[in-house]
């Protein structure tokens, strides 16, 4: 690198800092800004005389927003160094041993999310401080105290910092995402930003709604008097902060190398993202001794990971349909090894994604691997377009039966109930118990019945029989009159069941009984002022009831024709009551069956709802009640247990 390509490389790398620091936007993978910001290291130690004030390496960690007031941390945050193999690591430890060979080493993971300064006086948690320029970060304390990891109090009355990240679980992160998707926002590239996002927001309810996670790894200011790293932390983990799911103290190199393989290779099954390992010197007496360089503490290193973000080319979208109808595009991408593994295919999420990142065909993307799922498109670079991309049209039938497809931006589906592609789960729905609860129809039995050729639609089930059954592997006589038996046994069934066997988009049971109670067997003539009129039906519920109709009215007045479903009857209005006009959830285990107890409150005018919002009435709860609980009890939603929801009933 010369002097020339030292200046263009400090400018790219101060691009993709904006980006990823100050946008939570990154244009770049961790790999390539590893790699230029070391070249440009090297390049420094060579030729001091040229260091740029601007150049990456003379700062500390983040840019501070002015969304937040600024607020000093009363000891310096530092950065670590990197080392990205055992060469490095080796590297590192001959240049540590030169300052103290009588030491051991404490080695735990290092956490992908977003720094966070923890000060405790008098045992309570005072102020929350973000990284920033390792001196000086945001104060949020108000989002920092919406995290149920951070103890308000700890049994610790001298004041302490204790610093940690801040993180997303993946699952967690796979379900912000999904809402987000749904209500047309863009997604968050990965766990790292949704955390670091989720922090600073300037509405502490946001922050509280994403369930952030606070991880600790180590103290700052402290009058703690352990002589090993740790002992302390194992005290800091005895006043209420979460462990790390690994953590090892090593004496050497090969024990370090071990704990390192070891969590690298356990690193998907962890609930949150890794992206390394730390090791600290772990004699808190030879880490004063070795101090700091002017930007990274000598007695501690970062032991990367191998990298799983990749830069590729995306080569074609194909599109595949699911079971469920959904139809899902798939990017076939140039093959690239990301840790090991050779990847060509990479999911899109959906149609709503691919026009919202103005994804084209031939563009550079980021992919990003984690386990063995399918890897992802994070990111599109943009700026390296040359003119040879390609937009992608969405499609408008079915690319398996050529059915006209229910386009609602974010999802794109077949609504064919005899599309090969979704047969079978149609089928394993329409024998559901919320439907026409037909017994001995479980998966391997639909799916031996499909492979078989006799059922390719959920009509061929009522063409079944004895004879045919007894051909298949696993049947015998009785194992086969059961299931004829059963299939009898769905005719005559509620109106209401009918409907939700159907497996109608956004049509579950609360809105296949309103269907069924307002229409009966004519719903499938009803207008879309007809049923945008109907209560707790929105224009997206019409329409899907409207385009699902168009594709299979044949098939639904034919097994209409089959099962003589009983048209619904006018239901006595309740008399007056506590739960009359209420929206009412249930939850936990109860003296009886949910469904029994959902008729119950029905029959006396509640409208019983599978999810808790603002707009509940009541949860009425039982043993080892879950979520639902915790989420009314956080918005000030009435909780009754199932006792107390008969006293009432019995008062009125």
């Amino acid at each position: 690198m010369n002097k020339e390509q030292y200046i263009k490389a400090v400018e790219l790398l101060n691009l993709y800092s904006y980006h990823y620091y100050v946008l939570d936007d990154p244009i770049t993978t961790d790999e390539v800004y590893d790699k230029l910001y070391h070249e440009v290291l090297e390049y420094e130690e060579h030729h001091v005389e040229d260091i740029l004030p601007s150049s990456p390496t003379q700062r500390v960690g983040d840019t501070v927003s002015e969304g937040f007031l600024k607020a000093p941390h009363l000891s310096r945050m530092w950065s670590l160094e990197d080392v990205f193999d055992s060469d490095g690591l080796q590297k590192w430890l001959i240049k540590t041993y030169k300052l103290d060979k009588n030491i051991t080493f404490y080695c735990e993971p290092k956490y992908d999310g977003a720094s966070l300064n923890l000060i405790y006086e008098d045992g309570k948690l005072s102020q929350g401080i973000t990284r920033g320029d390792g001196s000086v970060g945001e104060l949020i304390t108000q989002n920092v105290k919406t995290i149920r990891s951070i103890p308000l109090t700890i049994e610790h009355k001298e004041r302490i910092e204790i610093r940690g990240e801040v993180v997303l679980y993946k699952d967690e992160f796979e379900r912000i995402n999904q809402e987000r998707a749904a209500k047309g926002e863009a997604v968050f590239a990965n766990p790292r930003n949704a955390a670091a996002g989720s922090l600073r927001q300037l509405d502490s309810a946001i922050t509280a709604s994403r369930n952030l996670v606070f991880l600790t790894y180590g103290v700052g200011e402290n009058r703690l008097e352990h002589k090993l790293l740790s002992e302390k932390m194992e005290y800091i983990y005895s006043l209420g902060f979460k462990k790390p799911p690994l953590r090892a103290t090593c004496k050497d190199f090969d024990e370090i190398q071990a704990v390192y393989e070891e969590m690298n290779k356990n690193r998907d099954s962890y609930a949150m993202m890794l992206d390394g390992m730390v090791i600290k010197v772990n004699e808190i007496a030879a880490q004063i001794d070795m101090g700091y360089t002017v930007k990274n503490p000598r007695f501690s290193v970062a032991y990367k990971f191998p990298a799983v973000e990749k830069i590729t080319t995306l080569k074609e979208i194909v599109l595949q349909v699911g079971r469920t109808g959904a139809v899902t595009p798939v990017a076939i991408v140039e093959p690239t090894n990301i840790d090991g593994v050779i990847v060509e295919r990479a999911t899109l999420h959906n149609f709503d994604e691919i026009d919202r990142k103005d994804i084209r065909i031939n563009d550079k993307v980021i992919i990003l691997r984690s386990g063995d799922v399918i890897p992802k498109i994070i990111k599109v670079l943009t700026h390296d377009r040359d003119g040879s991309e390609e937009k992608f049209e969405r499609p408008t039938t079915c690319p398996v039966c050529g059915s006209e497809l229910l386009d609602e931006g974010v999802l794109l589906k077949c609504q064919n109930l005899k599309c090969e592609a979704r047969v079978i789960n149609s089928i394993i729905y329409f024998a559901s118990k919320p439907c026409l609860n037909i017994d001995g129809l479980g998966v391997k039995i639909v799916e031996a019945l499909f492979e078989s050729g006799f059922v390719k639609s959920v009509i061929d089930l009522f063409d079944l029989t004895l004879e045919k059954l007894l051909t298949l592997e696993g049947f015998k006589e009785k194992k086969a009159q059961n299931l004829l038996d059963s299939l009898e046994a769905a005719k005559g069934c509620d109106y209401r069941r009918f409907v939700n066997s159907l497996g109608i988009e956004h049509i579950g049971e609360v809105a296949s009984k309103t269907l069924s109670a307002r229409f009966g067997s004519s719903f499938v003539d009803a207008s879309k002022d007809e049923l945008v009129a109907l209560d707790g039906f929105g224009e997206e519920m019409a329409e899907s009831v409207l385009e699902f109709v168009r594709v299979n009215r044949e098939t639904i007045l034919k097994l209409q024709e089959i099962l003589r479903p009983l048209e619904p009857l006018q239901r006595e209005e309740a008399k007056e009551n506590p739960f009359k006009g209420k929206s009412v959830v249930l939850t936990g285990s109860m003296s009886e069956s949910r469904d029994v107890i959902k008729e119950m409150l029905e029959a006396l005018g509640a409208k019983v709802v599978s999810s808790v919002s603002k707009k509940t009435d009541f949860v009425i709860y039982g043993e080892d009640a879950g979520s639902k609980y915790d989420k009314a009890v956080a918005l000030g939603v009435a909780v009754l247990s199932e006792q107390e929801m008969r006293e009432k009933i019995e008062q009125a």
